[in-house]
Formats: C-alpha cells, sequence, structure tokens
C-alpha cells in the first residue's frame, strides 16, 4: 500500500483486478519492442469472431514527458501527452483522437500523504467537466466521482466510495449512476508467498431490483506461472493460467462456461504478449 489514499479509481481495484483482469473470450497478439533511444512499439492484433481488429502505438520519453501516440484499423489516432510532477505530487495529461474534434481534455492529477484529486475539462465549446477526490489515507479513504455536461446543465455521472485496508484485506463500498447502483467489494490475501488471494463483488441495482454476485480467487503455482478462477450468481463459471515463458512475456489461456446452458460451447480466449 502506498502512504496516501490514491485516486479514487484505487477505489476497489485490487478486487476488480482479480475478479476481472487478463480474463477474455477473444485472440490477442501483442508484441513490444524498444529502441536505443528509448523509444517503445507495441504493435496489437486482436480477433473478434470473424472481425480482426489492430493497432499499432509508440512511447516516447523525454525526461518527464511521456508521448503515447496509437493508430487502429478504423483510422482513428490517439495521442496523449502526460507531463510527471511538473510539481511534487502534480501530474498533466493531455489527451485528444483525430477525427473526432470533441475528444481533446485536460486532466490535472495530484497525490497527497492525504488526498487524491483528478478533475478534467474537456477542449470544446460546452465541455464535460468532471472532478474526482478522495481524503484520508492508505488504511482508510473516502472520495466521491463527479461529472457535468456544461451543454445539458446536468450531472452525467455522481459516485462516492468508502474504501478500508489493512496488510491483507481491503473492503470498499461505492454508491454508483447517481444513486442507482450500490456496489460491495472484498479482497483479502490469503499468502503472500504464492499470492494466493481471494475476492468477491456484490452490486445491486434498485431500479431493476437485480443483484450480482461474483466471487473469485488466485493462486501462484509457482514464480512463473498463475492460474485465476471465478463464479457468478448467474452460472458463469471462468478460469485461466497465465505463464511468463521468458522474461515480461506472457502466455495467457482464459475459458468461460455458462452451467445454465451447457448446450452453448465454451469460450475460449488466447492471450500472447512478447516483450524482447
Amino acid at each position: 500500500m502506498g502512504k496516501g489514499p490514491g485516486l479514487y479509481s484505487d477505489i476497489g481495484k485490487k478486487a476488480r483486478d482479480l475478479l476481472y483482469k487478463d480474463y477474455q473470450s477473444d485472440h490477442k497478439f501483442t508484441v513490444t519492442t524498444y529502441s536505443p533511444t528509448g523509444v517503445t512499439l507495441t504493435s496489437t492484433g486482436t480477433k473478434k469472431g470473424e472481425l480482426f481488429l489492430a493497432d499499432i502505438s509508440t512511447q516516447l520519453k523525454n525526461k518527464n514527458i511521456t508521448t503515447d501516440i496509437k493508430v487502429d484499423t478504423s483510422s482513428n489516432l490517439f495521442t496523449t501527452v502526460t507531463v510527471d510532477e511538473p510539481a511534487p505530487g502534480l501530474k498533466t495529461i493531455f489527451s485528444f483522437k483525430v477525427p473526432d474534434q470533441r475528444s481533446g481534455k485536460v486532466e490535472l492529477q495530484y497525490l497527497h500523504d492525504h488526498a487524491g484529486i483528478s478533475s478534467s475539462i474537456g477542449l470544446t465549446a460546452n465541455p464535460i467537466v468532471t472532478f474526482s477526490g478522495v481524503i484520508g489515507t492508505s488504511a482508510l479513504a473516502l472520495g466521491s466521482d463527479v461529472s457535468f455536461d456544461t451543454k445539458t446543465g446536468d450531472f452525467a455521472k455522481c459516485n462516492a466510495g468508502l474504501s478500508f485496508a489493512n496488510a491483507d484485506l481491503i473492503a470498499s463500498l461505492t454508491v454508483n449512476d447517481k444513486g442507482d447502483t450500490l456496489a460491495a467489494s472484498y479482497y483479502h490475501l490469503v499468502n503472500g508467498l504464492t499470492n494466493t488471494a481471494v475476492g468477491a463483488e456484490f452490486t445491486h441495482c434498485f431500479s431493476s431490483n437485480e443483484n450480482t454476485i461474483t466471487v473469485g480467487t488466485q493462486h501462484a503455482l509457482d514464480p512463473l506461472t498463475s492460474v485465476k478462477a471465478r463464479v457468478t450468481n448467474a452460472g458463469k463459471v471462468s478460469a485461466l493460467i497465465q505463464h511468463e515463458w521468458r522474461p515480461r512475456s506472457l502466455f495467457t489461456i482464459s475459458g468461460e462456461v455458462d452451467t445454465k446452458s451447457i448446450d452453448k460451447s465454451a469460450k475460449v480466449g488466447l492471450a500472447l504478449a512478447l516483450k524482447p
């Protein structure tokens, strides 16, 4: 755990990563290369059913300035410029997408021992303004996340969250969708040597009166191989195995079975990430 409470997006992140990270039903291939001048080039190809998507991204670092440029198969150009710590604890992020003229955005992030603040504004005539703030410590934090559309004069997003953490347990409670959704998550590190952990997430939607429960676990078979599994109250069971077959190069195979529809074929995903 860090010294401060982090940003609002960090509330419940450990549980979300355990339950959802690296699970997929597509076939994905990623190759990353590094040049002696510090330029990082990443090529990604993803097969979604009969559709194939690809993109190429470049990352350039110059002192405390990082520039990320990505081009995809739909001829979209994504650019992000990050200035890390122009002042202590401050980070500035400028991003835009071509040809979307309304995508330009400037974001400021500030991290303190007892606060974490993130604010952004769109670079348009009627921008969307977002603000999230967290106060507290690494053990107990309280925060909110709001977004205001100046064009319509309405709040597009209004969330609040609470997080509690100690050495091996993290619990969080959030209210999302303008109070319509209540979510609680739990993460418990059982064994640090084998990275064995369990996690759960419960969500309740007040408008539809629907509940969603997801329970999962992870375990390292050896220093290079880890497994994860999860199950939902809808009867969907998922599992994956990930192996680091060479430094920073990962091979992941995941699958999902709907126990309430056994007649349907299982979903299988493959991911290969090469980082020489």
